[in-house]
């Protein structure tokens, strides 16, 4: 090969790196950047780039029910921290379908039509892009704004190591957590992991106890822990007529109870999200849309 066209394969070659390590580097935040543009984003991992949701599937904070001493946690925490104040991350945790993720994004609507807060972005992150968190935490510890980093579904299976690094991100490292960020998770796991994975833990470890504490200590680094359990009837019922009202249904109470009993006996459970499906049944049935 001559040495002109190998000089210039060589330069072909490092602009090829040039642009994937460009395109790799996190986005710099600002207002050039899009970060002006909207409440709610998501996290691209792969593109390292904050993605705008011009609109959140949510609920009004008023139409969740049998979740209030939680909510009223929740909401005064996350009041603090956009006033600026002390506030912790947190992890709710229990039942499926019992409002979770509902109350997270219901609490940041609620806060964003009141006034005498700063600015309070919400952003989802997926579980699997959490190792990618540290260049997240470096964009918008920038920003002139407060930011929730919200992870839904928060788990960890047998083998999975990742669980560490987030440990550090949360509560530790060199870099720490930036002031204008809070951490919350939904999860079905109290500490974020099978119970099978712990007890394996304890029955393989030379030393028991300490690798048991080392699988459950991240749960610790959240300083709220809301449980959500299973409701019952009555507030399941009250559950569907709020969906029921909220959404223009005329149907009367002894109908609605009924239809209500007998769906949440098919679905062998009682929860917010079984409220919800019945109720867009009967919106159907109304030829109405919700």
């Amino acid at each position: 090969m001559k040495s002109k066209d190998y000089l210039a394969e060589i330069a072909a070659r490092l602009d090829d790196i040039s642009r994937s390590l460009a395109a790799m580097s996190p986005v710099s935040g600002g207002p050039a950047n899009g970060l002006d543009s909207a409440n709610a984003y998501h996290w691209d991992a792969g593109a390292a780039q904050l993605m705008a949701l011009p609109r959140v599937s949510r609920v009004p904070l008023a139409m969740l029910k049998g979740i209030d001493q939680v909510q009223d946690i929740l909401l005064r925490n996350t009041e603090q921290f956009a006033r600026g104040h002390g506030a912790n991350n947190a992890l709710l945790w229990g039942a499926r379908g019992m409002g979770k993720s509902s109350l997270v994004k219901a609490i940041h609507a609620d806060i964003l039509e009141r006034e005498g807060f700063e600015r309070l972005v919400l952003i989802e992150i997926a579980r699997e892009d959490l190792e990618t968190l540290p260049a997240l935490m470096r964009v918008i510890g920038k920003e002139d704004a407060r930011f929730i980093v919200f992870c839904d579904d928060l788990s960890f299976d047998t083998g999975e190591t990742s669980y560490k690094s987030l440990k550090t991100i949360l509560d530790g490292g060199l870099e720490g957590r930036p002031d204008n960020m809070l951490f919350y998770a939904t999860s079905n796991r109290r500490h974020l992991m099978p119970r099978d994975m712990i007890e394996n833990e304890r029955s393989t470890a030379i030393n028991p106890g300490e690798a048991v504490e080392e699988k459950v200590s991240l749960s610790d680094r959240f300083g709220l822990w809301l449980g959500f359990h299973n409701c019952d009837q009555s507030t399941f019922l009250t559950m569907v007529r709020t969906y029921a009202n909220h959404y223009g249904l005329e149907i009367d109470d002894e109908t609605l109870r009924a239809r209500a009993i007998e769906w949440s006996a098919t679905r062998g459970a009682r929860s917010g999200r079984v409220a919800i499906q019945l109720v867009r049944t009967l919106a159907g049935e109304m030829g109405r849309r919700v």
